[in-house]
């Protein structure tokens, strides 16, 4: 595994951030949530993706899933 990646959200889009998941196997994404900052811990296992917030653990089967979740919550740049 490489080193330990950290984004921005909003820095990529969906498709461009899943190609750095997939090739890194582990990312950091800072966000603003109600006005603070927080981190979170996006994972691919090499079958199962996983969007690890300090209160939720997502996991998504397929890509498109996973574009679906980093999409609904912010992540990306074509949310």
């Amino acid at each position: 595994m490489s080193g330990l990646t950290v984004v921005e959200a909003g820095e990529y889009d969906s498709e461009e951030l899943l190609d750095r998941l997939c090739e890194e196997e582990r990312l950091v994404v800072r966000t603003e949530v109600l006005g603070a900052a927080e981190e979170l811990t996006l994972r691919f296992d090499g079958e199962t993706y996983y969007c690890d917030t300090p209160t939720t653990l997502h996991k998504h089967d397929t890509p498109e899933g996973m574009m679906e979740c980093m999409r609904h919550h912010g992540y990306v740049r074509d949310a």
